[in-house]
């Protein structure tokens, strides 16, 4: 497909999961791991674009992926929302403020 990202995305655009390819330059292929990354948030550039996090499950490394025009959209967006769906503390503790 010709859309947006994806000349060197390395990740699924239905599951957003990756394998540890890449070392330091998007595309370099270099990495020696080839441990599953999983999709654990999602970065916003400055400039508004979006970026997968992945971390690795082989090694811990954190990696950023841009998305890519036909990544599936729901479950982008279910990784964007997941720390307001399991907030880091009580909710109760908002009211205290």
């Amino acid at each position: 497909m010709a859309a947006p990202g994806t000349r060197h995305r390395n990740h699924c655009p239905n599951c957003l999961w990756s394998l540890h390819v890449d070392d330091g330059l998007p595309g370099d292929r270099a990495a020696d791991c080839s441990g599953a990354m999983e999709p654990i948030a999602v970065h916003v550039r400055d400039d508004g674009e979006w970026a997968l996090v992945h971390r690795c499950g082989a090694c811990d490394a954190v990696r950023l992926n841009r998305i890519a025009g036909d990544d599936n959209p729901l479950v982008l967006v279910r990784l964007a929302v997941r720390p307001l769906a399991h907030p880091a503390f009580p909710l109760e503790w908002l009211s205290r403020l």
